[in-house]
């Protein structure tokens, strides 16, 4: 009995005199649907105003409630008032008809040329003033390398070792297995070309210029763009959230020598080694699928490497290992910096940076083998 009490307490009861309704009760979250028939509120367009005085409760929900009530009535011409609030009452209801969502808007017109032509030139600024960034950044590291060659205690060893751990050394499996594959393919999809004119033995320069020139050295550096470059930009950019690096700024240390150039010369330091390990994976492989499906023998193929394969073909893909681990070292750790006070500018800022890496470590590849060929190496 006293349950049912207390539930009819706690309920909210509805008359009408006239062209007004009258609320009775507590119009609550757990009372409002008691007002609704169906899923539309029981209350007649007739009605051109609310008496909400006998109300004991009111809640966020029952205000809402009236001011949706009012909303409608607008929209169909007939203006509804509610009377009977108390100054608590009607400070909500003016709170939540302020934070009410907007009314739907006609969808915007298709952009015109114009502003098309706008986008396209505010993307080019964008880009210009971050290629700027960029080269103002890499200067700066640059000379942070110059002041450590004159004072060499300045060089964060520990940090420089365990950077080389992080990014060279857990990434020799991935990179060879990498390789080894690209090999695999290179043999199998090239012996089934040059068989058709018997030239299966060709399949071994196909293999080692490809895999030494190119593939090796290109496709270690994506790994690596796509793991260590990622890292970089997502710890820097975790420190820059918790603003660890205003602290190092506060307390005299610049976050360039602390935290950008041992990531940059252990970058530099690893991406040959990898290379020079994805050079040798590759050409196993290679030799592995020629010896299956060409009958080629692993000493033939050593002797035809040996015999036809320039040294240039190694020594090009080594020089572009330096400079393909600069930029990504100066991109993921620039990124980075970028990053601002969110978790969203963190995420997009890591994408960006492994994004740009890659397409930067191909533009750069491809200027390297249109230099190569002009000058006949």
């Amino acid at each position: 009995m006293n349950r049912e009490k207390g539930a009819l307490d706690k309920a909210v009861s509805v008359s009408i005199t006239q062209d007004k309704l009258t609320l009775r009760g507590n119009l609550l979250i757990d009372t409002l649907m008691s007002l609704y028939h169906d899923g539309q509120p029981a209350i007649s367009d007739d009605i051109s105003s609310i008496d909400i005085s006998c109300l004991s409760q009111m809640d966020t929900a029952g205000a809402w409630f009236l001011v949706e009530q009012r909303a409608q009535a607008a929209q169909r011409g007939k203006p509804l008032e509610i009377t009977g609030a108390t100054p608590a009452q009607a400070q909500l209801i003016k709170t939540v008809e302020r934070n009410m969502p907007p009314a739907d808007q006609s969808p915007l017109p298709p952009p015109s040329i114009a502003d098309r032509f706008e986008a396209f030139g505010r993307k080019v600024i964008r880009g210009f003033r971050m290629t700027v960034e960029l080269i103002a950044f890499l200067g700066q590291v640059i000379a942070t390398l110059g002041g450590i060659i004159r004072h060499p205690s300045r060089l964060r060893l520990t940090s420089v070792v365990h950077h080389c751990q992080e990014i060279g050394v857990s990434a020799v499996p991935i990179v060879a297995l990498m390789a080894f594959l690209i090999g695999v393919v290179l043999a199998f999809q090239g012996s089934a070309q040059l068989r058709q004119f018997g030239a299966e033995v060709f399949v071994v320069d196909l293999i080692a210029i490809s895999i030494l020139r190119e593939l090796g050295i290109l496709l270690t550096s994506i790994i690596v763009a796509g793991r260590s470059g990622s890292a970089f930009t997502a710890a820097i950019g975790s420190m820059k959230m918790r603003e660890e690096i205003d602290a190092m700024r506060t307390l005299g240390l610049d976050p360039v020598t602390i935290l950008v150039v041992p990531r940059v010369l252990a970058l530099m330091l690893m991406l040959p080694a990898l290379g020079l390990i994805a050079d040798i994976s590759g050409l196993i492989g290679g030799a592995l699928m020629s010896w299956i499906e060409l009958g080629v023998s692993p000493a033939v193929f050593q002797t035809r490497l040996v015999s036809n394969t320039d040294v240039w073909h190694f020594s090009v893909g080594m020089i572009k290992a330096p400079f393909f681990a600069l930029i990504i070292g100066i991109i993921g750790c620039y990124q980075g910096m970028k990053v601002g006070g969110n978790a969203e500018s963190l995420g997009r800022l890591t994408s960006a940076s492994v994004v740009l890496s890659i397409f930067m470590v191909i533009v750069v590849d491809a200027m390297f083998s249109i230099f190569f060929a002009v000058v006949g190496v």
